[in-house]
């Protein structure tokens, strides 16, 4: 059972990121796809991603704001959030970003649409019985 929460104004203002990310970026309305992503360091700083739509699956948005993050110096995440081009609003993500969410950082909190609209939800939620790889062995 997923343990939602209802969303915040710092969620809200995430997902607006990730929506003029991908508003300004867009591959356009052609069968192509762009999602916009945006996540949330532990101090407050949002940082910003896009996916690079290839054949060969190319790297979702959330991993490349993932990476915005990392190479900004962001080690402590909060939440994360997708958001599809031409008004698709938030989207979840796929297995792949689950599985680097989980590993990386399970204790952060992954904005999801619902029935009732976003919520957010941790990412070991959307993972259970995962295997768990650990970036950084002891």
């Amino acid at each position: 059972m997923l343990s939602l929460q209802s969303l915040t104004d710092d969620d809200r203002e995430l997902i607006e990121l990730a929506r003029r990310t991908v508003d300004a970026n867009t591959d356009g309305p052609d069968g192509v796809y762009t999602m916009g992503a945006a996540v949330r360091g532990i101090d407050g700083r949002m940082y910003a991603g896009i996916n690079l739509y290839h054949f060969t699956g190319g790297p979702c948005a959330e991993l490349v704001a993932l990476g915005h993050a990392r190479a900004s110096g962001a080690r402590e995440l909060t939440t994360i959030v997708a958001v599809g081009n031409e008004g698709r609003g938030v989207v979840g993500p796929c297995g792949r970003d689950r599985q680097v969410l989980v590993d990386y950082h399970p204790g952060i909190r992954v904005i999801l649409p619902t029935e009732d609209g976003p919520r957010s939800v941790l990412a070991t939620d959307l993972l259970p019985g995962a295997y768990r790889w650990t970036p950084n062995p002891s």
